[in-house]
C-alpha cells in the first residue's frame, strides 16, 4: 500500500537506508538524512525536516494503534 510518503525501493537503495527504516515515512527521511549530512549531525539543523519526519511517525503510530484497536473490538464481539 504505497503512499505519497512512501519511496520507491530504487530510491531507497540509492539513499542507503537500512530495511528496518523503510516504512510509510521514508520519503521524508531521505531528505532529513542528506541534510544531516549536509550540517555534521548539528542538533539545531534540520528542524523542519525532523519535525516532518517524526510527526508523520507519530500519525502512522496512531493509525495502527486505532486499527489494533478496532481489531480488539471485533474479536471481543
Amino acid at each position: 500500500m504505497p503512499s505519497s510518503l512512501t519511496a520507491s525501493q530504487e530510491e531507497l537503495k540509492a539513499a542507503k537506508v537500512p530495511l528496518s527504516w523503510r516504512d510509510q515515512c521514508s520519503a521524508l527521511l531521505i531528505p532529513l538524512n542528506t541534510c544531516r549530512r549536509e550540517n555534521y549531525y548539528l542538533p539545531w539543523t534540520c528542524e523542519n525536516e525532523r519535525h516532518g519526519y517524526e510527526k508523520c511517525q507519530y500519525d502512522d503510530m496512531m493509525r495502527r494503534m486505532k486499527k489494533m484497536s478496532k481489531l480488539k473490538l471485533q474479536e471481543a464481539e
